[in-house]
C-alpha cells in the first residue's frame, strides 16, 4: 500500500485537509470555513484549532484513511518562526505565536512539516503545475490575502527565518491603505480580496471591469518589481481573486509587467495562471511534508 502525506492548508477563508501521494495526486479533499476570530488569546486559537483538529479527522477516516501515513505537511499563511514552529498569519487574528507544527505533530503521531501557504504552491506549481522544468519563477496566491513562493536556481529561496516571498507586502501605491502588517499601499492593501471588499463594500467576485483592472495593474507592478530584482523569467499566480477574475486581470497584469520591464534581461517576462487551480495548496502542502522527511532543503 502507497504511503501518503497529510496536507493540510491553513488560510483566512478557509481550512483544508486531504491526503497527497508520490506522484502528487489528491485523495479525499475536506475544507471548512475559517473561524472569525476577534485576536483574544486563549479561546480564539483553540476555536481555530478545533477546526484544524476536525479536518484531519476526518481525512483519516475517510476512504484512504487505512493507508499509511508516513507524513504531516502543511501550507500557512505567514509570518512564520523558522520551520514553522509558530505561525502568527496576518488575515488570521487568533494565532500569534501559535505552536502550530508541535500540536499537529502531537495529534498526527507523524513527522510534521510547516511552510507558508504560497511557497506550498510554488513547490506545487514548480513540482507538476506550471513552473514544471522552471528554475526560476515566482508562484502567487491572490486571495484573502496575497502571499508569493520563489524558486531561484532551481531551488525554493527561504531566507532568513523562512519568510521570503512576501509579495503581498511590496508597495505598489505610495501612502496608500493601511495593510495589517503596518505598512501603507502594499499589494495586499490594495490587491487582495479582503481589501477589494472593504474598497466596494461588496464581495470581490462582484468587481466591476475597472476594479477588476487596477487589480491586474497592481500585481503587474509588484511582480515587474520582484522580476527587475531577481531576474525572473515567470510569475505564476493562483487564488480566488485571481483566478476568479480571470482573462482580463491576467491582460493588465501583464500590460503592466511590459511597462514596468525595460532592462534587457527582465523583459519578456511573463505571468500565467496556476496550473493546478484550487487543488494546488494541498498538493503543495503534501510536498512541503515529502520534502521534509525526505531530507530536501
Amino acid at each position: 500500500m502507497t504511503d501518503l502525506a497529510l496536507a493540510v492548508d491553513i488560510g483566512g477563508t478557509k481550512m483544508a485537509a486531504a491526503l497527497v501521494d508520490r506522484s502528487g495526486d489528491l485523495r479525499h479533499r475536506v475544507q471548512a470555513p475559517t473561524p472569525h476570530t476577534s485576536g483574544h488569546a486563549g479561546a480564539d486559537e483553540e476555536k481555530l484549532w478545533q477546526t484544524v483538529v476536525q479536518l484531519v479527522q476526518e481525512v483519516r477516516s475517510g476512504p484512504d484513511g487505512r493507508a499509511p501515513i508516513a507524513v504531516c505537511g502543511v501550507g500557512c499563511g505567514g509570518p512564520m518562526s523558522p520551520d514553522g514552529e509558530t505561525v502568527s498569519p496576518l488575515n488570521i487574528a487568533g494565532w500569534r505565536g501559535f505552536p502550530l507544527r508541535a500540536r499537529l505533530q502531537e495529534l498526527t503521531a507523524v513527522p510534521t512539516f510547516v511552510d507558508n501557504d504560497a511557497k506550498a504552491l510554488a513547490l506545487a506549481e514548480g513540482w507538476i503545475g506550471a513552473g514544471a522544468g522552471q528554475a526560476n519563477f515566482i508562484a502567487m496566491v491572490v486571495s484573502t490575502g496575497i502571499g508569493g513562493g520563489l524558486f531561484v536556481d532551481g531551488r525554493p529561496l527561504g531566507g532568513r527565518l523562512g519568510n521570503a516571498g512576501h509579495i503581498g507586502h511590496v508597495i505598489v501605491v505610495p501612502d496608500g491603505r493601511p495593510c495589517a502588517c503596518g505598512g501603507r499601499g502594499c499589494l495586499e492593501a490594495e490587491a487582495s480580496g479582503t481589501a477589494l471588499a472593504a474598497i466596494m463594500g461588496q464581495p470581490a467576485e462582484e468587481a466591476p471591469p475597472d476594479v477588476v483592472e487596477r487589480t491586474g495593474t497592481l500585481v503587474g507592478r509588484a511582480v515587474a518589481s520582484v522580476v527587475n530584482l531577481l531576474d525572473l523569467p515567470l510569475a505564476i499566480v493562483s487564488g480566488s481573486v485571481a483566478l476568479g477574475f480571470g482573462e482580463p486581470f491576467f491582460v493588465a497584469a501583464q500590460r503592466e509587467v511590459e511597462l514596468r520591464c525595460g532592462l534587457d534581461f527582465a523583459r519578456g517576462a511573463k505571468i500565467v495562471p496556476g496550473a493546478l487551480g484550487d487543488k494546488g495548496p494541498l498538493i503543495g502542502a503534501g510536498c512541503v511534508g515529502w520534502r521534509g522527511v525526505d531530507g530536501s532543503s
